[in-house]
This record gives C-alpha cells, structure tokens and sequence, in this order.
C-alpha cells in the first residue's frame, strides 16, 4: 500500500523527516524516498530501492546532503517517488499514497494533450508522475487535486511540498488516511499516528475525506473542506496499520483486541489456549483468550531480523519460503494441547499448509484458526494491499472454482454468513490446510468492533458492496 510522511517547522526538519517516514516502514517495500526546501537551495531528493534493505540503513549516510525546514518522505509500494516538478504552479515535489485503475487510459489523453512522462525506472509511467501532470493542469493547486480525484478510478491521498509549507490531500472517499501532528514550531502530516509520538507531536487532526490542508510552521489552513462520504479501508484495522496507530480516532491494537474479545465470547470449541499470529493475529488473540477466558500463550514467534512480510515477494515460491521462514512455532508450548491461533486473514493461504503441518509435527493435538476478517471474497479495486493480479489468487475463489465450475458465480451467497454455500466454502478451506476447525470473524463483529457507521467504512473485499 505504502505510507507517508511530511513535516514544516520553524527549525531544521531533517531528522523528523528521515524518522517520521521511517515509522511507514511496515505499509511497503518497493522503494523509498526524501524530498526537501530550503530557502536559496531549492529541491533535494533522494530515492533508493528497499527489496533487498531496509529504509534507515538507505538513507542514513546522506542525511546530511538535505537541507531545509520542510521535506517530505514515503515508503512506497509501487512507484520510485518523491517526484519533483517544475510548472505554472511553481516549484514542487511530490508523494502518493494512490491505486489507479484507469492508468493507461489516463497515460494516453495525458499524451494525445501534447504532456509527456520522464520517470521511467521500472519500464513503465510512474503513476506519482501522471498525478503530478493532472495536478498541474489546475488553475492553482486545489483546483489541480480536484482534477485528480475526479479523473482517477481507485484512490489517491497526496503530500506536495511547494515553496510555501505542505499540501496534504486526503483521496476523496478517505480510502487511505491522513493524521496531522502539531508541536510546538511544527507541523507534520503522516499516513501512520504511530510517527508522531516519539518525535513529540500530538494528533491534532484527522483530515477528511477529499479535504485539502496547507500547513506551515506557523499554523494550519484548510483549502478544501471534506466530502461528507467516507469509505475508509478496514483492512487498515485488520491487517496493514501499526498497532498504536489510530484512524477516525480508533485504536488499530484496541479494534483488534474487540474483534478478538467478542468473537471468544461467542466460540463454543473447547481448547486450551489461544496463541496470535504475528505480528497482527497478536491483538485479536489477547482479545479472544481474554473473551473466552483461556490462558494466551505465546506458542509461535516471528524471527524479525531479516524477513519481510510474505506477501511482498513477487513469486510464489519466494512469498512461500518467506511465509515459511520467519515463523518459528515453540515445541514446549505445543506439545499436547489444543491451540487456537488467530491470525488477521488468509488471502491465498501461502502460510497455512506448511505451517499447519508443523504445528502437527511438534505435538500440538488439535490446530484450530480463528479469523479477525470475514472471507476475503473480492479483490480491491480501490487499495493495493496485496500483490495479487488475479482474484484466482484467493484461495475462497479457488474453492468457489471447484464447486461452481466458475469463480466468479454465486459470490453473493459465499459472502453470506452461515449460507450453505458459505459453510461448505470454509469447511474445504479447514480440510484442505487440516485444521481441526476454521472460524472467520462476521462483518457485523468487525464493524462493531472498528467503531464507524458501516456506511463509512469500505467492506468490498468482504461483500462486494461499493459506494458506485
């Protein structure tokens, strides 16, 4: 998906820069980059590749190259960015959080207009750079965004450094979120709330869907009030944020936590613990040990050091051996119990077969799975949170294949809980990775637990629902 960070102040903003956007490192792995102003100097900006490293040991040598009281950052998971642009607009750099699904359709007008593409790193047209053509054929910079939100098909949420402060621009259904942070002579606007505390700014504000805010290290202006319609991601909640980030003002851990608690109320199996998937299984797990009333033990670490998340890999096998490698099941806990594991989701079920045969291996007498999602039915068209290109990649529309003849029939009714054709879905997903039982959280419990009005938060994923 891929995170950001940007920050104005009255005083040198590098190092809350490199460590802001560092704090993005866990939303992508694709490539990382800095952009900064400084008055007399103009733009710098520098961008690396993360797929064999890490953020900080990138861009820690040549911190002292940038320059400035305002910079921006992103980890991205598509495109090499910041992009910087020189135009009638002025001077500016630029950073996305965005899926577009009309790309090529958008790259063809933006040529038959006479505009042209530079940004060529990864053989094809940076999308950070299409939005930043879009932007500038606006009479000014509101006018410019509003021409990206309303040419786009998918999402985008945008950082611009200008020459006077940060513009943040928050996509127009709030599929992806902007925090803004406030201390004393700065300001900072991030995708994750988890940057701003160490670096000692408060949430000062959730900007809104669509609502554009400049920000100086003086003060806040709003450019653009927010659309009243939100359909904010909840696999934020599920998977992709950090556990003490907050969006809308609720907790990602304490979210997690609620999904877990009510779905323990409600489990009738009888095991003896409950142990979470690391790392985003963990807070539905103390939630469920707690809901159910079992002990929580910790039965499966994650080796941190050196692996990714599995699901960033672009083959296969290497997602397989990743899934593999950074799980590390304790035999001592094992040995003889019953274990229910929670874990946020299952996409194709890369980490179930093998790791559910381990678990076997290593004592465990029954391997129960609770889930803190319902099916992941319907690919995203709005944010890229996997990799996949193929809804034949989730494992449900594997099995939906199997029993319909036709992946894409009767969907309706396999995203119905408790329907025929839902419990039969699930029971082959538990016979096919041999788990004594499988369990996925209802839409109702999730939606419960996030907090938000149903109609606020996107669940397409879920039940193919969308505010088109």
């Amino acid at each position: 998906m891929g995170g950001f960070f940007g920050t104005v102040a009255k005083a040198e903003c590098v190092t809350d820069l490199f460590y802001g956007t560092d704090y993005n490192s866990h939303l992508g792995t694709k490539r990382g980059g800095l952009a900064t102003y400084a008055h007399g100097e103009g733009f710098m900006r520098s961008i690396h590749n993360l797929e064999s490293s890490y953020f900080r040991t990138k861009f820690e040598s040549e911190l002292s190259k940038f320059k400035g009281n305002s910079g921006i950052g992103v980890i991205s998971d598509t495109d090499p960015q910041p992009i910087v642009i020189n135009s009638h607009l002025g001077k500016f750099a630029i950073v996305t959080v965005a899926k577009i699904n009309n790309i090529t359709e958008l790259e063809h007008d933006l040529l038959a207009a006479n505009m042209h593409f530079s940004e060529m790193s990864l053989g094809k047209t940076n999308q950070t750079e299409l939005i930043a053509l879009l932007i500038v054929q606006g009479k000014d910079f509101v006018d410019g965004i509003e021409n990206v939100f309303n040419k786009i098909k998918g999402s985008c949420s945008m950082l611009i450094l200008t020459e006077d402060g940060i513009i943040a621009a928050r996509d127009k259904w709030g599929r992806t979120p902007i925090v803004i942070g406030k201390k004393e002579g700065a300001y900072a606007a991030t995708s994750e709330s988890s940057s701003l505390p160490n670096l000692d700014y408060k949430i000062e504000k959730y900007v809104g869907p669509g609502e554009i805010i400049r920000l100086r290290a003086d003060g806040m202006e709003q450019m653009r009030k927010p659309n009243e319609g939100m359909q904010i991601c909840s696999f934020l909640w599920v998977y992709y944020g950090f556990p003490v980030s907050c969006y809308e003002g609720k907790n990602v851990e304490e979210v997690r936590f609620m999904s877990g608690y009510k779905m323990g109320k409600k489990d009738d199996s009888e095991v003896d613990c409950a142990c979470g998937i690391p790392d985003s299984g963990v807070g539905m797990a103390l939630g469920y040990a707690e809901g159910k009333g079992i002990p929580y033990h910790r039965a499966i670490a994650k080796y941190t050091p050196t692996w990714p998340r599995s699901f960033t890999p672009a083959k296969q096998e290497m997602r397989s051996l990743v899934a593999k490698m950074k799980l590390i099941p304790n035999r001592a806990m094992l040995e003889g119990k019953r274990v229910l594991f929670c874990d946020d989701s299952i996409v194709r079920g890369t980490q179930l077969r093998d790791n559910v045969k381990i678990l076997f291996d290593y004592g465990a007498k029954e391997v129960h799975m609770r889930i803190a999602c319902p099916p992941l039915i319907y690919g995203c068209p709005f944010v890229g949170f996997t990799s996949s290109k193929s809804d034949l990649e989730l494992i449900t529309r594997r099995i939906i294949k199997e029993i319909e003849g036709d992946e894409n029939k009767n969907l309706e009714k396999y995203a119905q809980t408790d329907s025929p054709e839902y419990k039969q879905m699930v029971q082959m997903i538990a016979d096919r990775f041999g788990l004594s039982s499988l369990k996925f959280n209802t839409l109702e419990t999730l939606i419960e637990a996030i907090g938000l009005p149903k109609c606020k938060v996107c669940t397409h994923c879920f039940d193919g629902s969308s505010c088109f």
